[in-house]
């Protein structure tokens, strides 16, 4: 059931009319620095041919939670800064409060460290308040601190007088303010100063005034039902919510990776069921038992031929997933040929979410570490996912560097 609730007053767009439908774009120095990284050869003179181009929207920069490699994700800071770098879809992670508002956050269970919830009176109301680490008399580290804050634990008005910050917490902290000042030494707080928290509504509107599409991604609620708020009331509240915003379905990519979202909507809103993306990683596509390898179909939950007939059309997996190290080079995996072959369109995330690339890329190049080891190899993955697999858009933390790709390749 839908809950009847008074909505908080909106926040405030930052910027209006023309400023967010046709904003200056700019790379800004990152895609020039990775191009200088790139290996010498054939790919580094193409890309580097194109520095004097004008930057341009493309819908193959897909903004992943923003531009969350310097700006708090999920916030109207991180939106705006997006959509300057030339984002040409926007997502909010949508989860719900007590009250059954639709929220944008990476999870419903992030609270205490996507947001400043633990310095304020609201981590009463937490889940589980912080919890300081222990360690023994030698100062070995015996327990590490936890908390554990739900957007439903609160409702939308209190959820709006929170501030966003970086995602990250320190788990040998004693106090509060260690817990929440952990920030990974490849990000910054530079611009998360007054990080704005939005209502999936609001977002909605913000992303409307930029005149971007929108990927919106369902996610795994911790609590369900929750005080007679059914799935099924969360997966229509979604649609809704676009509909409302006046979203069609040509201009919505809803996304999850619950097949059973998927199902849901291919039986009672087709129309957005056509354009939905299943994503994928090693967690929901593994067989029990078994390590996804996307060399080895044996290692695959699904059919892939199967899975269309189901009538999912496209599909998100994880970088990795649609690459392989074939003799030293970079190229397409088996999964994304028989992703292709079945007739898939296909969108992957995320770049621009690693640590420094010098030590292989971490979880974003399973299977590949062997042969990424600068920053600029970032590129030669962004080449291959175009170029070999054909994938329609990239997810970034950092929409500059894929747009400025776009860009080149005339996407």
């Amino acid at each position: 059931m839908m809950a009847c609730q008074s909505m908080p007053k909106s926040t405030p767009i930052h910027g209006a009319g023309d400023e967010l439908a046709k904003p200056v774009i700019s790379y800004g120095a990152r895609p020039f620095y990775l191009l200088d990284d790139m290996d010498e050869g054939k790919l580094k003179q193409e890309l580097k041919s194109c520095q004097a181009q004008t930057p341009k929207r493309t819908e193959f920069s897909i903004a992943h939670r923003g531009a969350p490699l310097q700006f708090a994700e999920h916030t109207a800071e991180s939106y705006i800064a997006a959509n300057r770098q030339g984002a040409g879809i926007q997502e909010c992670d949508v989860a719900f409060t007590k009250d059954h508002q639709l929220v944008c956050r990476h999870s419903d269970a992030d609270l205490h460290t996507t947001t400043n919830i633990l310095q304020t009176p609201l981590a009463n109301k937490c889940t589980q308040n912080f919890t300081p680490a222990q360690f023994g008399a030698s100062g070995k580290l015996i327990k590490e601190a936890s908390a554990k804050c739900l957007t439903s634990d609160i409702t939308l008005a209190e959820f709006k007088t929170l501030k966003g910050k970086q995602d990250a917490a320190n788990p040998k902290a004693r106090t509060v303010d260690e817990y929440v000042n952990a920030t990974p030494a490849f990000r910054t707080d530079l611009y998360s100063q007054n990080a704005t928290l939005m209502s999936l509504d609001e977002a909605l509107a913000l992303y409307k005034k930029m005149g971007v599409k929108v990927t919106p991604e369902l996610k795994q609620p911790t609590v369900i039902p929750h005080q007679g708020y059914t799935y099924d009331d969360y997966r229509a509240d979604l649609i809704k919510a676009l509909k409302k915003a006046g979203y069609q379905a040509n201009d919505s990519i809803v996304q999850s990776f619950n097949i059973d979202d998927l199902t849901y909507w291919i039986e009672h809103y087709p129309d957005y069921a056509k354009t939905a993306v299943f994503l994928m990683e090693d967690a929901n596509s593994a067989k029990d038992g078994k390590n996804f390898d996307p060399q080895n179909p044996v290692t695959w939950k699904y059919d892939l031929a199967q899975l269309k007939q189901k009538g999912i059309q496209n599909l998100a997996p994880a970088t990795w997933m649609l690459v392989t190290n074939k003799g030293g080079e970079l190229r397409m995996s088996e999964f994304a040929r028989q992703a292709k072959a079945n007739g898939f369109g296909l969108v992957t995330w995320t770049v621009e979410r690693s640590y420094p690339l010098s030590s292989g890329g971490g979880w974003y190049y399973t299977g590949i570490q062997d042969i990424i080891n600068n920053d600029g190899d970032m590129y030669r993955l962004i080449d291959v996912l175009y170029r070999e697999v054909g994938v329609k858009g990239i997810f970034s933390d950092w929409p500059a560097s894929v747009t400025y790709y776009a860009n080149c390749r005339g996407i």
